[in-house]
């Protein structure tokens, strides 16, 4: 698939011209697409027609959130960041547009204030992409919008598995009664479907976690890596522990992450900074290889682009999400 908008062809003394090389300023031309993937909408016989492997959608959803606000900008932060990027990676010998010919179905329509009604749409938009056999790469928005794509995913699978990469366990069974807010994605994912058994959280840090959500882990068997473990025991260690327990007798892997789960110096721009969390090349290689066995979806979320004065946030957001498409799609290091 040929990409378009910043990086088209341009007239050349050559006559010819590679998709993978620039030909423009970077913010020049329409804002729009994620990496200016073509858009489709998430109907998945269009979806088929377009032959994607990968379709980003975005929730700008953030009214659950009990910290600071700003994750509903994330999924136009993203998208407007991406452009920096090329469909193609050096170091891997990769195009991820020739390996998935990947689109952009664009953002769900928030009801404001209403979590019901809108994370009703974003389900059946997400079925719609799991249905032409695409990859929902999912771009939020607070944690909670990581609820109906779950949901989508179990309703498409037998047995999805999940594995978390975040600083907080997210296992609250409802937050002062509210059951879609931020604080649930992980409870509302057993609720729908997923053993807890299949289910994995990496990277739990700090002094942000209440007891009832640890203890709903231990009582439910999930299985917890904490920072400090990966501090101590390496980052391949923990991808193979993940990976051995969640692929045990699932059907595939849904990855969400949590930017929060970055310490604050790398991720200033999200709802609620972690001092001493994870360092980006550290959550590189987890998302590389937890992806490269391969996903049923995958989600970024709690980029707060307002947050950030430098738009590095986003920028490490928007690089998780393609590195997830290009390992899932079979890309890997020489």
């Amino acid at each position: 698939m040929e990409q378009t908008g910043l990086q088209a062809p341009v007239s050349s003394t050559a006559g010819t011209h590679d998709s993978t090389m620039w030909s423009t300023l970077l913010h020049a031309g329409l804002a729009g697409s994620f990496m200016n993937f073509p858009h489709v909408p998430p109907d998945a016989a269009l979806l088929r027609e377009a032959k994607a492997g990968a379709a980003v959608y975005g929730i700008p959803w953030d009214s659950t959130s009990i910290s600071r606000t700003g994750a509903n900008y994330g999924p136009r932060g993203m998208r407007e960041i991406s452009c920096q990027f090329l469909s193609y990676n050096a170091d891997l010998d990769f195009d991820v547009v020739e390996a998935l010919s990947p689109v952009d179905c664009g953002d769900t329509p928030v009801i404001p204030a209403n979590a019901e009604r809108t994370f009703a749409q974003s389900q059946q938009d997400i079925k719609q992409i799991l249905a032409a056999g695409a990859l929902p790469v999912t771009l939020g928005g607070d944690h909670s919008i990581t609820i109906p794509a779950v949901r989508a995913v179990a309703e498409t699978f037998k047995r999805p598995s999940l594995i978390l990469i975040d600083t907080h366990f997210d296992t609250a069974v409802d937050m002062a009664g509210e059951t879609l807010n931020h604080c649930c994605p992980v409870s509302r994912a057993v609720d729908a479907g997923f053993p807890p058994e299949n289910i994995v959280l990496i990277g739990i840090n700090g002094w942000q976690n209440p007891r009832p959500e640890m203890m709903y882990c231990r009582e439910r068997g999930i299985t917890v890596i904490t920072l400090r473990e990966l501090w101590r025991q390496g980052i391949q260690p923990a991808i193979e522990r993940a990976l051995t327990v969640a692929t045990d007798g699932s059907d595939g892997i849904y990855l969400s992450v949590d930017i929060d789960v970055l310490d604050t110096a790398y991720a200033p721009g999200t709802c609620t900074p972690t001092p001493a969390g994870l360092t980006s090349r550290e959550l590189i290689e987890l998302v590389e290889g937890i992806s490269s066995n391969g996903l049923l979806g995958v989600d970024v979320v709690e980029v707060a682009p307002s947050l950030d004065a430098e738009s590095s946030t986003a920028k490490i957001g928007a690089r998780v999400a393609v590195d997830a498409m290009a390992f899932h799609a079979g890309a890997r290091y020489p």
